[in-house]
């Protein structure tokens, strides 16, 4: 068997609390994860366009962010084709009905709305990170799209 590389995860997010509470989280529930972050979407797509190839195993998208937000984040990704078939999961303290549709139509693999704990938020990400995208259509039905607890 051939070493498998860590798994390489991109998170986009302009709340640092946020950002420090995730990799908290994603560092306890795996040690083969690796994350790069970035404070914006424009942060975001210039880590995309130096680092690609190869591609992040999963993208976490903020929605509300500065300069550019993850709606355009996501139009952009799904529009690029070397980005095209990351999963993208939308980490978001909006959990309104029609955001939630608006994402799953532009392409979001998954929806998550942050949760108000840690203990919540480790099993949400242990969650995205047991699915195995390979077998995983990138765009499932709408109602396995979003994570509630």
């Amino acid at each position: 068997m051939g070493t498998k590389r860590n798994k390489s995860i991109f998170l986009a997010d302009d709340d640092e609390d946020d950002l420090m509470l995730f990799e908290d989280a994603l560092r306890e529930v795996s040690n083969s994860a690796e994350l790069t972050t970035a404070s914006d979407g424009v942060e975001l797509i210039n880590l995309m366009e130096t680092t690609v190839p190869p591609p992040p195993d999963l993208i976490f998208l903020d929605l509300n962010m500065p300069r550019k937000n993850g709606f355009e984040c996501l139009e952009q990704i799904r529009n690029t084709k070397a980005w095209e078939g990351i999963p993208i999961v939308i980490f978001s303290t909006t959990g309104q009905e029609e955001m939630v549709q608006q994402v799953h139509e532009k392409g979001a693999s998954y929806f998550i709305r942050k949760p108000g704990s840690f203990p919540k938020l480790k099993q949400a990400i242990k969650q995205i990170l047991d699915i195995d995208w390979a077998k995983h259509s990138w765009k499932p039905a709408p109602e396995n799209f979003y994570y509630q607890y």
